[in-house]
């Protein structure tokens, strides 16, 4: 009841909990917990926290499933993209991570929720095979040396920080998923406010159309988005066959 006074047990939780808080942890690894969309997480220092702002990425991509269709989610952390999207129930979910550690509390999170996944232990598509209508990534985008890491000090710096520019898993990603989308299946990536042009620029270069930039709650650039030119995955298999069929014929014309 409101008006027991705490047990000495409690008062000692209390008071460790209020250093940690004071010393910057963040709440949520205190409490071991996050909202998100309209579930709760379990969170630990082996991932990020989920933002509000991941939330329009989620958004976005549900507006573009359909039932029946398959989505991936890269880089799950929590799971809480892909949670987002299996309770749904308009797509079939796979969700990898690089991190054996967050893919366990995943799957938790998953479990306890009620939310059918696949999970695979993948540093993004290398474990990866056929093809999907979505894939949605929040990777790490923040620069080696940004300002802004002293204060994101105790989450994982795997998950959030990636080359010079911020731009090196954002760039794999966009120049890679061609290969693992189907027909006009669409690509969706979270980044930094100040990375829309080169990311755009990203898409452009592997061949997406359609591509727009969505802004979060508190208006800045956070989602871009793109849908895969149809037909293009079988424009290169049939490349890619034509050249085997020239090897080939040049191997036999040779002997």
């Amino acid at each position: 009841r409101a008006a027991d006074p705490l047990t000495a047990a409690q008062l000692k939780d209390l008071d460790a909990g209020s250093a940690r808080l004071a010393a910057g942890e963040p709440l949520a690894y205190i409490t071991g917990v996050r909202g998100f969309w309209d579930f709760t997480v379990t969170v630990t220092p082996a991932v990020l926290i989920p933002r509000p702002e991941t939330e329009t990425l989620v958004e976005a991509a549900l507006e573009r499933l359909s039932a029946g269709e398959t989505a991936l989610d890269l880089g799950t952390g929590s799971g809480a993209i892909a949670i987002a999207l299996a309770r749904s129930g308009s797509a079939a979910v796979t969700a990898v991570d690089a991190s054996a550690d967050a893919l366990v509390v995943a799957r938790n999170n998953a479990e306890r929720l009620g939310a059918e996944i696949q999970f695979l232990e993948s540093s993004w598509f290398d474990a990866i095979s056929g093809a999907f209508h979505v894939i949605v990534a929040n990777p790490p985008y923040v620069a080696a040396g940004d300002p802004h890491l002293p204060a994101l000090a105790y989450e994982p710096t795997a998950a959030l920080v990636a080359g010079r520019s911020g731009l090196d898993d954002l760039n794999h990603i966009i120049a890679t998923a061609p290969e693992y989308l189907l027909p006009a299946g669409w690509l969706l990536v979270e980044h930094g406010y100040n990375q829309a042009d080169p990311v755009a620029d990203a898409f452009r270069a592997a061949g997406f159309q359609a591509i727009e930039l969505l802004h979060d709650l508190g208006g800045q650039p956070r989602v871009t988005l793109g849908r895969l030119k149809r037909g293009r995955m079988e424009k290169d298999r049939l490349k890619r066959g034509r050249i085997e069929k020239d090897q080939l014929e040049n191997a036999h014309g040779s002997q």
